[in-house]
């Protein structure tokens, strides 16, 4: 076997490792970025929700305030105040089956197994040497063998 079919082969065995390798890392991207995805919109919507918590915090707040400016005797009596509970008391139930469902979700390791690596070592083989390393290599040598 010549020496440019040698280094031919190992072109072809080392690009076709390096797609093997390519394909698992994409698809090890792909999944992380599908979980951090879902996390992301699980965390949007808790944002949400807390938001309009808020605003009906604010609403109920001044309501409140005006029905006491009117002097009025029990403004917790009041239609518009019960409603704006009623609200806030369904919001904090939809938070909290949010934080229950991301508290109780089981943890899921991705990433490769270490059988898969041990049995990956085994397989490879070290490369030969590029042409030009070995030029350089033998300039050297001849440099050294001169002085």
């Amino acid at each position: 076997m010549s020496f440019w079919s040698r280094i031919q082969e190992d072109l072809k065995k080392n690009l076709q490792e390096g797609i093997e390798i390519f394909k698992e890392g994409s698809s090890v991207v792909t999944e992380k970025i599908e979980k951090l995805t879902g996390e992301g919109k699980k965390k949007y919507r808790s944002f949400n929700l807390n938001m309009k918590v808020q605003e009906e915090f604010s609403a109920l707040g001044g309501t409140v305030y005006d029905l006491i400016a009117r002097k009025s005797k029990n403004p917790l009596a009041n239609s518009t105040v019960k409603s704006i509970i009623a609200k806030i008391n369904k919001l904090e139930a939809e938070i909290s089956s949010l934080d229950e469902k991301e508290a109780n979700k089981p943890v899921k390791k991705a990433g490769r197994t270490t059988a898969r690596k041990t049995a990956r070592k085994g397989t490879r083989k070290k490369s030969t040497p590029s042409p030009t390393k070995t030029r350089a290599a033998r300039t050297r040598t001849v440099k050294s063998r001169e002085t």
